[in-house]
């Protein structure tokens, strides 16, 4: 029998009775968009972060796309971000006409690298063809960046941060809660993610009320959001968020921390298990990870991913290709080796299955079969 990778069917059988009767009463009222759930979720939302402002949007795209549109950035503007990640963090730059500029990772956490940052603002200044405006770090395979460090270098540059954790909603950084780590935070509730709904959804967090009620126009269609809704102020997007999915992930909110606390029960045994030819995820001082993924890197990774498929146990690669050297990014003039960091990882990291209703026995049969392929 193949192990499954994910398994959002566990889930939803163990709490069907409380999602039915959600998904239930959205039908009842047939308030399908913008229903009251949504302003009920983002309250659940904005105490679990901690944080005063909370919008629910359409997807983890969005949920970074508003808030740069928001601080008017355009034409002519830096934003750093990382290359290895998903494609949607440079995309959300680009929609808005900025320029993504690239900052290599931290080897062990593979989040961006606030030394590297320094680095790429200085160049951006010197070379005077782009405004740096603001960074885009990613919390990548459900661990926050070093926020403190970042939020120190974006003081002394007076840079907008943009936290992307779509990846790591709450990871536990330094007693906070990833989502509010900077000036505003996204995420997404894509089916796959550890709190995610059956469909696609998003989120953005933040602190500052003028931002969010620039937001909330954008969010649709830049409408008033005082007054007549059909008194249209700027150009904004169609990004609501559907009532059905905001049931949905109200219910999971409830057990999210039981979850997450099962994650990390799968990655513990997966980090006594393998063997020291696999290098497994590292955990800073003073953070937790909400295990989005549990990613290794290994010498030999087709024949892992061979050996492995032998056998019934799926994998995945995140990411094959640092968006540096995606197609869609080759006006920006990036070659191989700009990103050595970045780039070496690529070629090496593997994704093993990685969800809470993981079976103890099933972790031994996926670690053991690592360690065989591995060792030979």
């Amino acid at each position: 029998m193949t192990i499954p990778f994910i398994n959002l069917g566990a889930q939803y059988n163990i709490h069907k009775s409380a999602i039915d009767h959600a998904i239930h009463a959205v039908l009842d009222h047939g308030q399908y968009i913008m229903g009251p759930e949504v302003a009920i979720l983002e309250s659940a939302l904005a105490d679990y972060i901690g944080v005063k402002h909370v919008l629910a949007c359409s997807s983890g795209t969005d949920a970074l796309v508003l808030p740069l549109m928001a601080r008017g950035l355009t034409k002519g503007d830096a934003v750093f971000t990382t290359p290895f990640t998903f494609f949607a963090s440079a995309e959300a730059i680009s929609l808005i006409g900025a320029t993504p500029v690239f900052v290599d990772i931290d080897p062990e956490t593979y989040n961006l690298d606030p030394i590297d940052l320094e680095r790429k603002i200085s160049d951006v200044k010197s070379h005077g063809s782009l405004r740096p405006k603001a960074i885009m770090p990613v919390n990548l395979f459900g661990i926050a960046a070093d926020f403190n460090k970042i939020n120190s270098v974006a003081d002394k540059h007076q840079l907008f941060v943009i936290e992307d954790s779509a990846q790591s909603f709450g990871a536990p950084f330094h007693g906070k809660k990833a989502c509010g780590l900077a000036h505003v935070g996204a995420t997404s509730f894509y089916p796959a993610k550890p709190l995610g709904c059956y469909g696609d959804g998003g989120a953005i967090f933040t602190n500052d009320e003028e931002l969010y009620k620039m937001m909330k126009s954008l969010r649709v269609h830049g409408q008033s959001t005082e007054g007549d809704k059909y008194d249209n102020k700027r150009i904004g997007l169609n990004a609501r968020m559907d009532t059905i999915q905001a049931a949905i992930l109200i219910e999971k909110l409830k057990f999210y921390d039981m979850e997450i606390q099962l994650r990390n029960n799968v990655a513990k045994q997966y980090g006594t298990l393998l063997c020291e030819q696999v290098k497994t995820p590292t955990i800073p001082h003073n953070q937790g990870s909400v295990w989005a993924q549990y990613s290794i890197q290994v010498k030999n990774r087709a024949r892992l991913t061979r050996d492995l498929a032998s056998v019934n146990i799926p994998t995945a690669i995140f990411y094959p290709i640092p968006i540096h050297l995606s197609t869609a990014f080759q006006h920006l003039g990036y070659q191989k080796g700009d990103f050595p960091v970045s780039e070496k990882i690529a070629n090496h990291i593997v994704s093993l299955p990685m969800h809470p209703y993981l079976e103890s026995r099933q972790i031994e049969d996926i670690a053991r079969a690592v360690n065989q392929s591995v060792s030979t």
